[in-house]
Formats: structure tokens, sequence, C-alpha cells
């Protein structure tokens, strides 16, 4: 072969390759804009709205990535960069009310916009040791909800089941007979926007989204108490509501567990007389001692009258309850009580001897 027809064919050959890459990188190019184009539209055809909160302060990427959790666009990663490409990254705080059949173009467009959120709406706070029926006619006094309405949805075990797929810290144990409300203690305290014009599902399931942020918080902390504390998810829960009631002070809460745990690992009566007050449907805040004086008053949530924790928990309990039963203090204390008359000093003691002495000193008039 001629060197000049040997030139003629390498030429080819580099011909030939670079058409091929052409055609790769084209391949390659037309596929991922065909994927990012695909992402850009709408997660459903049917339409399904949902409310979303942008917070202060949060970062385009976060909000993005909250949509993409709330099921509201396809993916978060095109999303951030159509966002940016379109001009669209003002996004506003506040309330919007988006749909699930919307493309990303118009959800963007509308959370650009704070003339595009939420107005009609209430805010309600739910403040750590509230009982479910506070909470239920705080609710009602804002919206078109009523108290009845929300009571029967907390009490209503087709209903719970439903939703316990999406709420892992809602056991077969909260289905106790003689619990006086099924979801007391899982209704988290925070402030709440609820629609003027709702319902008992939306409203319920929107404090038990923030609930659900506690217990994935302290996930692993909770499983470790459960074994080696060898109680439920719901036991847990429920002392987490005896601590917050009895301390009047967060930093008390981690000793105040701590001497429960020792009752409870002794087989002592917890003889907790705000469980009294639950029973016998004191409201907090109400004279003290219709509690301490009627430790007699039959109710399972008598813990003067019964041996180990209540049916379900007795308010509900905000973060550092929580944290104090999966993180008490240790100690030899067996028994406790707290200054009413003076600063609310909580004093402690191991023996029912210390404890009488304390009681004489600061409890008798």
């Amino acid at each position: 072969m001629t060197a000049k027809k040997k030139k003629i064919k390498r030429k080819l050959k580099v011909g030939n390759l670079l058409i091929l890459i052409g055609l790769i990188l084209i391949l390659l190019f037309g596929g991922s804009y065909a994927y990012y184009s695909s992402t850009l539209g709408p997660v459903s055809k049917t339409s399904e709205q949902v409310e979303f909160t942008i917070s202060s302060g949060e970062s385009v990427k976060t909000v993005i990535k909250n949509l993409k959790k709330e099921g509201l666009i396809q993916n978060d990663f095109t999303a951030q960069i159509y966002a940016k490409v379109s001009n669209l990254t003002s996004i506003k705080m506040g309330t919007y009310s988006l749909d699930k059949s919307w493309s990303l173009k118009e959800i963007l467009s509308i959370i650009n916009d704070s003339k595009g959120a939420i107005v009609d709406d209430s805010r309600v706070t739910i403040i750590e040791g509230d009982w479910a029926k506070h909470i239920a006619s705080r609710v009602a006094a804002v919206t078109n909800v009523t108290e009845d309405d929300l009571f029967m949805l907390w009490n209503n075990p087709e209903y719970i089941r439903s939703i316990m797929g999406k709420y892992p810290f809602l056991t077969e144990d909260i289905f106790n007979t003689e619990s006086r409300v099924t979801l007391e203690g899982y209704l988290f305290p925070n402030t709440y926007d609820f629609f003027k014009e709702t319902t008992a599902e939306q409203v319920t399931e929107k404090i038990l989204d923030q609930t659900l942020k506690i217990y994935e918080k302290y996930k692993d902390q909770f499983n470790s108490a459960m074994a080696s504390r060898n109680l439920t998810l719901h036991e847990l829960f429920t002392l987490a509501s005896i601590v917050q009631y009895e301390a009047a002070k967060p930093e008390d809460m981690k000793m105040i567990a701590g001497v429960f745990y020792n009752r409870l690992n002794k087989g002592m009566m917890l003889q907790s007389s705000v469980t009294v007050c639950y029973a016998i449907d004191i409201d907090k805040g109400d004279d003290w001692m219709k509690c301490e004086v009627n430790p007699n008053f039959d109710s399972p949530y008598n813990t003067y009258k019964y041996t180990g924790l209540p049916p379900g928990p007795i308010l509900n309990p905000g973060e550092a309850a929580i944290e104090a039963v999966l993180n008490p203090t240790e100690s030899n204390n067996y028994y406790f009580m707290a200054d009413v008359y003076g600063d609310g000093t909580v004093y402690y003691a191991e023996t029912y001897a210390e404890h009488q002495k304390n009681v004489n000193k600061y409890l008798k008039k």
C-alpha cells in the first residue's frame, strides 16, 4: 500500500472516530436535556393542594429540598438549576397553597411573589404542658373545626391506624381503653398556622408532622432507651408528660426523670400528684392542693393507687421533657418536692425520712 493510501485511510479512521464521539456527545446531551426537561413538569396529573410554609431565613436550596420532600416537585437538583437560570430565586417567606398538578415554573413563580402567600389563616400556639382539650379549644376558636370534630378524630382508631405508617411514633400501645384521649401526648407544642376553613384531619396531621420531626431527631435515643429501660415508646412519651408537669424549670427535668426511673426499677409507686390532677381533670394553674389531697381518687391515671405508669400521657410534653426522659440524670434519689410557696426550688432526697424533713420545712405553713 502506498504512503498516500495509508494517509487517506488514517484520515478516514480519525474522521469516523470524531463523528462517533460527536454522536455520543449529542446523545448524552440530548438525553440529559430530555431528562432535565421532563423533571420540570408536574408530579401528578391529578390536582392535590398542599399547604407549604417557607420560614424566615430559609435558603433557596432548603426550600427546594422541602418542595421535593412534600412531593411537589420531581427533582430538587434540576429544580435548583432551573431556579437560577430562570431568575426565580427571590423566594419569599409565608404559607402558600400549592398544587401537585402544577409545573415547577408555576410553583417557583408563586413562591417568588409574597402576594401569593395565604393571608386567610389563623395562628395557634400549643405550649408545653397543654392538654388535648386546651388545644382543641384554641383551634376551634379560630377555625371552622369544632372541638367535637377534633376529639372524635383523636379517639378514632380507624383514622389513627390509617396514618400510623406516616407517623411511626404512633404504635398499637396507644389503643388503651382506659386512655382519655388516644392522641394525648403526641400533639407537639409549637406555633401553627391553620387555614380558617380547614378539616380536623389537616389540623391533626400538621401538628403530628412537627411531632415526627422531634421523633426523628431522637429516634436512636428512643430505641436505646426502650432497650435499656425496658419501656415501650408509648411509655416513654407517658413518662415525659409526667416530667413536664412536675418540673417548673427545665433544669430539673433530667433529675426528676432519674428519680422516676429509680422508683420504677425498684417497683415503687410513682406517687406523682400531677397524675391525680389529670385523673380528676384539674386544669394546670388551679389550686395544686386539689391534687395533693385526693390520692385515693379512683382512676387508672392515679399513680398513688396503681403501680407503674398511667395508661397514657397526661399532657403534651415539649422537647426538653422528652430529652430528659431519654437522657436522665443518674442519682440515688427516690423522692423530690418543690417549694411551691417559695421560688419553686426542687429538693431531692434518698430516703423517705429525708423527704419528710423537706416537706415539713418547705410545705408546712
